[in-house]
């Protein structure tokens, strides 16, 4: 994640990843979770903050979480249901379950389905927030297998030259093992930005680059200053000429295998908009390596292809060209041994729900 949506070291509260599950799991029970889902929805959060996806993890989404559960507006026991299926697809109804706790149960019905067939593909509809995407697509690592995930979330995006939001952050992502280094692992939203990071550069009141949004009238603002109080945001290529009928047109793609393929509908379909329920829409899918060529030979390919990205000469200012996955995977490392950066904020609204659920602190 760029710097800027980081919370700077010196006014960080660094916690222990195990304590952070432990205070996410008896939050999320105290609101009416059943344990195993706790569990998942507190490892897919934990997950984004060890990995450095502060945007996904504990601090900017658990709170949204609790909130929805109060309100009535997110299911806590839902009882999702295959409403379709065949050999190497189905379709699940969420029943207003938050992604979190249903998309691992989903992509380990796609990894089944791949073993046995070579490919597994299941999409989503009426559920909730699905968190950091990646988690789903690195579920078919262990399994020597390639994963794939997406959403389609509610309205937020402008679609190129328009000024009225019609499509979500819609984000996607894909795993791929790489042999005796790290897994390749590419999350990214499809807009210019996930909507999340604007929540984190509000709270660190840190400056937003030029190309991030427009103002209310769809016009881009591209002088960096502080995040409006209103705005729209842009696909990723922010304007025609820098490419944003790329992004557009990559969120379209996800809104078609996400909401149109499950038939949950489009991020501003009617129905789809009083659905607060459950308006998120998402796919997984896993593709068994062995299906397709030797999973020794993949993955020796790969380990030689990652690590001659890896050395390509660099561009003047710039130390070492990134790999996907590969500050993802320093970060996980640094972060389980030094804790995980909170900001200060975060800390204090931990105590004060902790108080208000009668519950213990443990941070």
């Amino acid at each position: 994640m760029l710097e800027r949506f980081h919370v700077p070291e010196e006014s960080a509260i660094r916690v222990d990843h195990e304590a952070l599950r432990s205070m996410v799991v008896s939050l999320l029970k105290k609101v009416g979770v059943p344990q195993d889902d706790a569990l998942l929805a507190s490892d897919v959060m934990v997950t984004a903050d060890l990995r450095g996806v502060d945007s996904h993890g504990v601090s900017n989404m658990l709170r949204g979480y609790i909130r929805g559960y109060n309100e009535g507006t997110v299911n806590p026991d839902p009882k999702w249901t295959i409403v379709r299926e065949r050999a190497a697809t189905a379709t699940i109804d969420c029943d207003g379950g938050l992604g979190v706790v249903i998309g691992p149960k989903a992509m380990e019905i796609a990894i089944e389905k791949a073993k046995t067939v070579g490919v597994g593909m299941v999409t989503m509809k009426n559920g909730g927030h699905m968190g950091m995407i990646s988690y789903y697509a690195m579920q078919a690592l262990e399994h020597d297998m390639i994963g794939l995930s997406m959403t389609a979330a509610g309205p937020g995006v402008l679609p190129t030259f328009g000024r009225e939001p019609r499509l979500g952050t819609n984000p996607i992502a894909l795993a791929a093992p790489g042999g005796r280094g790290h897994p390749f692992v590419l999350d990214i939203a499809t807009s210019v930005v996930a909507a999340n990071k604007m929540g984190l550069a509000r709270r660190l009141g840190s400056l937003i680059p030029g190309g991030y949004v427009t103002d209310m009238e769809g016009t881009p603002i591209m002088d960096e200053g502080p995040l409006p109080e209103q705005y729209r945001s842009l696909p990723l290529g922010s304007t025609r000429e820098m490419g944003s009928h790329k992004g557009y047109g990559l969120a379209c793609i996800v809104e078609i295998l996400c909401g149109i393929l499950s038939g949950g509908g489009y991020a501003f379909m009617p129905e789809r908009l009083a659905n607060t329920y459950g308006h998120y829409h998402h796919m997984v899918a896993a593709y068994s390596i062995d299906a397709f060529t030797d999973v020794d030979h993949f993955n020796n390919l790969m380990e030689d292809w990652m690590q001659g990205l890896r050395e390509t000469p660099t561009a003047p200012g710039h130390e070492r060209v990134i790999v996907p996955g590969g500050p993802e995977y320093e970060a996980d490392m640094e972060r389980r041994n030094l804790g995980i950066p909170l900001h200060p904020e975060v800390i204090e609204w931990f105590k004060d729900i902790s108080k208000e659920l009668e519950l213990p602190y443990l941070l």
